[in-house]
């Protein structure tokens, strides 16, 4: 008996019991998209967490102060350590300065930095254009370079520039929800806008970031930190520093530089600063590996449900085994071989497996057209192949044991069978 005949006698069998087909079929779907669905959802959500990060620059380190509000007499009180680690007392902490900014742009000193920029944060803005107003979330007051070093290109207009900085022209960069919400529809370049009191003129939009977890990284300002200084915030403290190395393979570089220098310039000397590095390359290999084990768990889970699936898959061949004794009985009787009888009840093991599995990949392909959970799911090639293979496997591992059962069975004692 060949191939084609083994394939003809295993779809005539399973045919004879479609509604025991199909739900065997279903149980085989329901693992291959649960697998592929979650695998999904867990690299969508890894790509949405990657893609946050990201927007602050993945070559991008922040610095800013480990001190929260100050003890008696001005003094700083330590909340905790920043780059180093905690291991021993600290009196006094400094704070962030100006001249903190210029020393790290020192290429002798920080050969793997490429820009600096010193920020500033403005509290309680409200900006007002007309009759609209809106309070901004973020007022932030720095140099050029932010921009990029940040990842936020502007859309609209342009970003402000050094002669800005030098002369503290107040014009500022809006983001999209502040443009939104103060000017509607009418075209923000060039119009002035009063923010808290102090006029700035709108010179450009950044390009539209969406939101970051309950964040909204449009609603935002930025302006020469000059500016910002003299009208806004006070020539205090800066609140962070954003350095950005000179390629994303030179951030750790650009860390130990940076660290060094700020350490002896605030007279560091027990491992325990006043400041904490926040290196953005190394906060998204932390992610996508935590992301990848999520992922990894997420398609575990759901191969329960293939195992499941074979389980029912053995049940089934089970009882159309028991319910065609006598048919083997016969076959066998006229010369069928063993050969035969084994391979006709695995290609229809492995039938039901393929089925189950190719509609499996169907309805997930369908499911991640749709958001789940807030996520867009993206879909993994490689769960897909996986998944297919390891379906086709079970029909073969599951279906294995009825066939074997079928092509031992001797034909006096199947012919006998009732």
């Amino acid at each position: 008996m060949n191939q084609i005949e083994i394939l003809r006698f295993a779809l005539r069998g399973l045919l004879a019991n479609k509604m025991r087909s199909a739900l065997t079929t279903l149980g085989i779907l329901i693992g291959v998209a649960a697998v592929i669905m979650l695998v999904a959802v867990g690299e969508g959500s890894s790509q949405s967490i990657q893609q946050n990060i990201q927007r602050l620059g993945a070559n991008t380190l922040t610095i800013s102060p480990s001190f929260s509000g100050g003890g008696g007499g001005g003094m700083r009180v330590p909340a905790g350590g920043g780059g180093g680690g905690n291991t021993g007392p600290r009196t006094q902490a400094r704070d962030l300065s100006l001249a903190d900014a210029k020393a790290l742009t020192d290429r002798t000193l920080a050969p793997s930095v490429k820009s600096v920029s010193p920020v500033v944060n403005a509290s309680s803005t409200t900006a007002a254009y007309g009759a609209a107003s809106h309070a901004i979330s973020q007022f932030v007051g720095t140099y050029p370079s932010y921009f990029e070093a940040v990842n936020k290109p502007v859309a609209q207009g342009t970003y402000f520039f050094n002669d800005d900085v030098l002369a503290a022209r107040k014009v500022v960069v809006l983001g999209r929800t502040v443009v939104a919400e103060l000017f509607g529809t009418v075209d923000p370049i060039g119009k002035q806008i009063s923010v808290s009191g102090v006029p700035f003129t709108v010179v450009g939009v950044l390009k539209e970031a969406g939101s970051t977890g309950m964040q909204d990284a449009d609603d935002v300002a930025v302006a020469p930190l000059p500016a910002v200084q003299q009208s806004l915030s006070g020539f205090g403290s800066l609140g962070q520093i954003v350095v950005q190395a000179t390629g994303a393979e030179a951030t750790t570089a650009a860390q130990a530089e940076v660290t060094a220098i700020l350490n002896q310039r605030h007279g560091i000397t027990n491992n325990n600063p006043d400041y904490r590095v926040l290196n953005q390359a190394t906060l998204q290999e932390t992610v996508s590996a935590a992301t990848g084990t999520f992922t990894v768990l997420l398609g575990a889970v759901a191969a329960i449900s293939l195992l499941v699936g074979g389980i029912g898959i053995t049940n089934i061949m089970l009882v159309t085994v028991t319910e065609r004794t006598r048919e083997i009985g016969i076959r066998k009787a006229i010369g069928a071989p063993r050969g035969a009888i084994l391979g006709q009840f695995l290609m229809e093991a492995t039938l039901l497996s393929l089925v189950g599995g190719l509609s499996g990949v169907l309805v997930a392909f369908v499911g991640t057209r749709f958001t789940v959970a807030g996520i867009e799911p993206v879909l993994v090639p490689s769960s897909v192949v996986l998944a297919l293979g390891v379906s086709l496997g079970i029909g073969l591992f599951f279906g294995s044991y009825p066939a074997n059962r079928a092509a031992k069975l001797r034909p006096i004692q199947a012919l006998r069978h009732e």
